[in-house]
């Protein structure tokens, strides 16, 4: 990527808007009609400056946010996408702007704004820190917070500072008639209403910029002019600015130059012919693409090429920055194209973008296993002890592994919903890198889900960042039927953590019921994967030779190079034969870590249910095995245990 001599910290700052963004989940039904939503972030700059990030820019956000949840929520998402939140304000009066929206029809898509005396409308030139500011190469400034004093005071005095700087000014004319007092609330949705108000307003900030981009109806209104080759020339005789024309489905010109008697003359990127679902935010993916070639020392067309193809994704889909693609998923799309007119259904783009947009980084794992049910009901039964204690037990496990883990990242933790939910709770309380939960009924073969068979009704009510895990006793040397039976089940848990935006770790376990060589495990994920199947994490018994290891992580990398990795199960085996195992897996890269419960807890269950061990003595012993456990994992990779 192309710099200025001196390196800047920040390749783009996006400023103006940021707001949360609730989108109805139900598609083809009038807003009054909405039964659900999904929350993201909204705001044109906040999803410029996450569709940035996407696509390999270092981009910062400067607004202001409310001193609430939804504030915070924001400062989060930002984090989460690599977003510099240095230039957010939080605002301890005002609430953070918030955005309520619909696909009504392919032609309508309703939208409410509550931005009455918002957080980001109350940015002032004080937020504006000219560190800040001299820290990046571009700054985008945005149509909207030119109509308020305060905000447009802000806005110029940011572009100054850029300009003495050296740097460039991008203008997203980002035209809401209603936000300018010029529609009612209803009318959010709303592209265009003259105004020689907005017009003048608009004129004035022209001159000023390097690149100005806007759909035909905003040219207009930028340039106060009638009819579109009157206002680009208009803008051109403002500006000398790089001007692009947004056209929606016929993709964009760009005009570097004198505008052309023949307005189709001018510089046109590759177009991409898709199924319009929802309109909603597709300029800022549009906006991310083109600055992700333009900052990065790309031609003008191949900026126009990306932004177009951006701009794609994000109207094949429903909500706004979460469906901007990465650079991975972008450069995907260009080289390989997709079957598909509506890139939703394309399941191999979809792929790309989930895992290159997961929540965090998880680059190895130690994780406390402990969501057995059925062991621990029979412990407890065999000790006379009722079966509500194993409850009780569970939050001990949690205050045991969080000793060990002692906030640090890669810890974790296996909990079920059946006995497991005030352990949850305490889970909560600590800091943890990841949580797992079990769908399956406890040694069902062929696989069954616990509770109800429609495991996505489960799923929707679980936070999103618990991740599902599926047990299957699966061999592939199975009779057909088995086998059969068992990848319609995991393929089914598969579909509905994808549907419902969970994580999935599926652990298969194959030496029970047959022989492991050096190749079962490897063909069994092979035959799991053919089927589509592409977990985030798989579970996996230790193997008799390097050679199987070397099997698994060969088929990982040919079907899901963007797999996290496996970790080990233990399978109540001796320390020893798990010090074993680590040391065995010490060469094999995709395997990050382990899972191990009864090895931890089988000693501490006996004897607490039976009355020999109280809470604080089950703790200790607990943590001390899972703390022995981590310690021989991290000695077998060559690193000291803090």
């Amino acid at each position: 990527m192309t710099t200025s001599p001196e390196r800047k910290a920040l390749d783009v700052i996006t400023m103006g808007r940021a707001s949360v963004d609730l989108y109805c989940q139900q598609i083809g039904t009038r807003l009054e009609d909405a039964a659900s939503f999904a929350k993201s972030v909204g705001g044109c700059p906040a999803n410029i400056a996450i569709g940035s990030a996407r696509l390999g820019l270092r981009s910062a956000l400067l607004s202001r946010v409310g001193d609430e949840q939804f504030g915070r929520f924001i400062r989060e998402q930002m984090r989460r996408e690599g977003v510099s939140e240095s230039g957010i304000v939080t605002d301890p009066k005002r609430l953070t702007a918030l955005a309520i929206l619909s696909v009504e029809n392919e032609a309508s898509f309703p939208l409410l704004f509550y931005r009455e005396d918002c957080a980001d409308m109350a940015l002032c030139d004080d937020d504006i820190d000219e560190t800040f500011i001299a820290s990046a190469r571009a700054l985008v400034v945005t149509g909207t917070h030119f109509s308020r004093d305060n905000t447009e005071a802000a806005q110029r005095k940011a572009m100054r500072l850029m300009k003495a700087g050296g740097g460039r000014i991008v203008f997203d004319i980002d035209y809401r008639p209603n936000l300018w007092g010029l529609a009612g609330h209803a009318a959010g949705d709303n592209r265009y209403i003259a105004s020689s108000h907005v017009s003048e307003k608009l004129g004035t900030v022209l001159g000023d910029c390097d690149l100005i981009v806007g759909t035909e109806e905003e040219v207009l209104i930028a340039s106060g002019k009638d009819s579109l080759p009157e206002a680009l020339r208009a803008i051109r005789a403002a500006s000398a600015a790089t001007i692009v024309l947004k056209r929606g489905p016929m993709g964009c010109i760009v005009y570097d130059g004198p505008i052309p008697d023949d307005l189709e003359h001018g510089i046109v990127g590759k177009g991409f012919p898709i199924e319009v679902y929802n309109v909603l935010g597709a300029g800022d993916a549009f906006m991310s693409g083109f600055l992700r070639g333009w900052l990065g020392g790309e031609d003008l067309a191949t900026a126009a090429t990306w932004a177009n193809a951006c701009g794609a994704f994000a109207v094949s889909r429903l909500l706004c920055a979460p469906e901007i693609p990465t650079f991975a998923e972008l450069q995907h799309f260009l080289r390989h194209g997709s079957p598909h007119r509506a890139l939703r259904k394309d399941d191999a783009l979809n792929h790309i973008h989930w895992a290159t947009t997961r929540r965090a980084d998880i680059p190895s794992l130690m994780a406390f296993a402990i969501d057995h049910r059925a062991q621990l009901e029979s412990l407890a039964e065999k000790s006379g002890a009722p079966a509500g204690r194993i409850a009780e037990f569970k939050v001990l496990a949690v205050k045991a592994a969080a000793r060990v883990a002692a906030g640090r990242p890669g810890y974790g933790m296996l909990l079920d919903g059946r006995h497991g939910r005030t352990a949850m709770a305490e889970f909560a309380r600590h800091s943890f890198s990841w949580l797992g939960r079990p769908i399956e009924e406890p040694g069902s073969r062929p696989l069954r889900f616990e509770t109800s068979q429609d495991v996505g009704s489960q799923l929707v009510e679980w936070p999103v960042d618990h991740c599902v895990k599926c047990l299957a006793f699966y061999h592939p040397d199975d009779p057909e039927p088995l086998k059969a039976d068992q990848q319609k089940r995991l393929l089914q848990a598969y579909r509905a953590a994808r549907a419902i935006g969970r994580e999935i770790l599926i652990e298969i376990v194959a030496g029970k019921h047959g022989d492991l060589d050096d190749d079962t495990i490897a063909r069994a994920l092979g035959e799991l994967y053919a089927l589509g199947i592409r977990p985030d994490w798989w579970k996996l018994e230790p193997q008799t030779s390097t050679r199987a290891w070397t099997a698994i992580e060969t088929v990982i990398a040919e079907h899901d190079p963007w797999c996290r990795g496996v970790v080990m199960l233990g399978l109540e085996a001796p320390t020893a034969e798990l010090d074993a195992a680590f040391r065995s897996t010490a060469g094999t890269s995709i395997v990050k870590g382990f899972a191990v419960g009864r090895t931890v807890f089988a000693d501490a269950a006996e004897a607490w249910f039976a009355g020999r061990m109280d809470d604080a003595q089950a703790i200790d012993d607990m943590a001390r095995r899972f703390e022995a456990l981590c310690a021989s994992w991290l000695a077998a990779r060559g690193i000291e245990a803090a």
